[in-house]
């Protein structure tokens, strides 16, 4: 059995790599950076992904992690709260990362730095060599990788903003042990402390919202301030110089079905969840075990993501009908309503976006 390439040291790569060294292969991790930065989406983890870290040895709390116990769903002047069923934890992906970069490597996958230009079948280019194997693991995140792309098929397809506001008591007060989900007529917000006591601020919107204002990030997130006052609370902590990272054309909704040759697809290339149902970190590590368990029982590729797309359609279906619900005015208050008056449908929904 020759020795895997899993493309992205992300928690979907990770996570494969820990399980096919656990399995007694040896896989290369490749990655385009040396120091982990802080990825765009992921700074929540649902009490999934907690029990998921757990099983590698990787305790949340022990990591600084902010507990969360509630969901506060806000959309214009109404307010919805509702406990999860089980704690989750703000964390950011740097912190996350880098442990789970660190256990992967401790397990004995080995560790290669390099930005990939194509990926085909059983070859991955890279800017400072070739890395050929059999077995490819694609675990890109949100990014495509050329030679391997997902379907661009929506006329107003989503972005991804995420601004990061520093640690501030009043900030602190706000949002301790809550996530916030604060909904707009064009998309969304998710709102949750991280370890250092700053607020990860994590936006999913339509492009035509940007282009309303001139295509300028800024501009945009300042009218939401203006028309959501709750909202508009939480940014007036944010510097004026804050740093806003953005990544384009999101497939939300998108499942992975088939698969070339020898390609696994793992975490945001094997299905695409709204982040609003906070399970894409738990999506990204199941589906880095399955097909390490998958790899090392002999299934092919094809095999595995037919099977994973199946557990995948029923989380990424609700979560994609709640979004599409969210998104228009009249329905994110009608949710906010419906969750304010009955919590425990509230958490039949967070029960039926897991995977």
């Amino acid at each position: 059995m020759s020795e895997p390439l899993i493309l992205g040291a992300g928690p979907a790569g990770c996570m494969a790599a820990i399980a096919l060294a656990s399995g007694g292969v040896r896989p290369t991790l490749l990655d385009r950076d040396a120091t982990v930065g802080d990825a765009l989406c992921g700074g929540f983890l649902s009490w999934r992904t907690a029990e998921r870290l757990r099983a590698v040895g990787i305790g949340p709390i022990q990591l600084g992690a902010h507990p969360v116990e509630t969901l506060a769903l806000v959309a214009g002047k109404s307010e919805a709260i509702a406990a999860l069923p089980s704690p989750g934890f703000g964390l950011s992906r740097r912190a996350l990362d880098t442990a789970l970069r660190r256990r992967a490597v401790t397990e004995g996958a080995r560790l290669v730095i390099d930005r990939a230009r194509t990926v085909r079948s059983g070859m991955v280019e890279g800017e400072e060599a070739d890395h050929p194997a059999e077995a490819i693991f694609l675990a890109s995140g949100k990014h495509d990788v050329r030679g391997a792309p997902r379907p661009r098929e929506d006329d107003d397809p989503a972005l991804g903003i995420r601004i990061r506001i520093p640690a501030h008591d009043a900030l602190r007060a706000m949002l301790r042990g809550r996530i916030e989900l604060h909904l707009f007529r064009c998309g969304y917000a998710g709102i949750v402390l991280q370890e250092d006591g700053s607020a990860n601020i994590c936006l999913a919107l339509r492009k035509s919202a940007l282009a309303d204002v001139g295509g300028q990030p800024t501009a945009l997130l300042d009218r939401l301030a203006d028309m959501h006052p709750r909202f508009g609370e939480r940014m007036a902590f944010a510097p004026d110089d804050t740093a806003i990272d953005t990544v384009g054309s999101v497939p939300y909704g998108w499942i992975a079905r088939d698969t070339q040759r020898g390609l696994w697809r793992l975490g945001d290339q094997a299905a695409v969840i709204p982040s609003l149902a906070g399970e894409g970190m738990a999506i990204a590590m199941e589906s880095g075990v399955a097909a390490a368990h998958a790899f090392l029982a002999g299934t092919d590729a094809a095999t595995f993501q037919r099977s994973f797309a199946r557990r995948a359609a029923r989380p990424i279906r609700t979560a994609k009908l709640i979004w599409q619900v969210a998104e228009t005015g009249a329905g994110a208050r009608i949710l906010t309503g419906v969750a304010r008056a009955l919590p425990a449908l509230a958490r039949t929904a967070m029960g039926l976006t897991r995977i």
